[in-house]
């Protein structure tokens, strides 16, 4: 790649970041009037403006919608708002088109000679479309195995609830005001559950899309109790507490799981580390005495 085409890709790049800053500004006008007109006060983040006006375009959205698997990670981290998914959408684009454009700047300042210069930024233009995916895959996951280790705290205090006389939607109204330093995620979610519930929809039907959303094991069982509990009025404090002790038990099997592994792990490092210092002290002196006598 010659200076000429390095400065020509670069003057292009610049003047479509000039003019997709324009474009963005007035957006960002556009929908700072609506908010006043709204009577809401406009955000002063100016990153965040652009990229919830990034995400919002028809290619952020498209970039969204076209795989599954992104909805169900957005619905399981929590990021259900449409400014959250704009933000995602934001990232989903503008990370790829940023690797893309340092991969081939670094390139030609750096490495200017090389026989295929387009392999370096189909790389990181791959690595950049996929790095906000696997990111968003760990966030969720992390915080699934979070409400999971919740559960195991939520089921006694609900069964409290119940046994001090409380109906359901009470119960969990107290715990979703209650408990938000102890079960943060959990709260959270029911907070959501119950601003549905305040707006007219039924608390059973928005437990169950809440566990759909959610698609955490021990909060679809849970959930399934409480549905139980509302169409029937009672008969399911018998099954809260199976379900506690179910819950238990696979907890105390993937802990059992965990340490097993760890022993494993613990042999191959004791292996690699302990073993040479142990044959050094060992061996040691009777190698040094056998080199004496094959020099003497």
């Amino acid at each position: 790649m010659n200076p000429s085409m390095l400065l020509s890709s670069l003057l292009f790049l610049l003047a479509s970041l000039m003019l997709f800053s324009v474009v963005l500004e007035l957006r960002r006008r556009a929908r700072q009037v609506v908010q006043r007109l709204d009577g809401k006060t406009p955000a002063d983040n100016r990153l965040s403006q652009w990229l919830q006006a990034l995400g919002s375009s028809r290619v952020g959205q498209q970039s969204v919608s076209l795989d599954n698997e992104t909805q169900t990670l957005l619905n399981a981290l929590g990021w259900r708002t449409a400014r959250k998914r704009a933000i995602f959408a934001a990232c989903q684009v503008g990370v790829p088109v940023l690797a893309l454009a340092l991969s081939a700047l670094v390139q030609g300042l750096f490495f200017p000679q090389v026989a295929n210069p387009w392999i370096v930024p189909a790389f990181a233009l791959g690595i950049g479309y996929l790095l906000p995916k696997r990111l968003l895959a760990a966030a969720a996951h992390q915080r699934q195995k979070k409400l999971a280790i919740e559960i195991s705290t939520f089921i006694p205090l609900l069964r409290i609830l119940f046994e001090s006389g409380m109906a359901v939607e009470q119960s969990l109204r107290v715990l979703s005001n209650e408990g938000k330093q102890l079960l943060p995620i959990l709260t959270h979610e029911l907070r959501l559950v119950l601003t549905r519930v305040d707006s007219g929809l039924e608390l059973a039907e928005e437990l169950n899309v809440a566990s759909r959303l959610l698609a955490v094991d021990e909060f679809t069982d849970t959930c399934v109790i409480l549905q139980q509990l509302i169409h029937q009025g009672g008969g399911a404090m018998k099954s809260l507490l199976a379900l506690k002790l179910l819950l238990d038990d696979r907890r105390l099997t993937r802990l059992q799981e965990y340490i097993s592994k760890m022993s494993a792990k613990m042999s191959v490092v004791m292996m690699l580390f302990l073993f040479p210092a142990l044959l050094i002290v060992l061996a040691g002196p009777g190698l040094t005495a056998l080199a004496r006598a094959f020099a003497s």
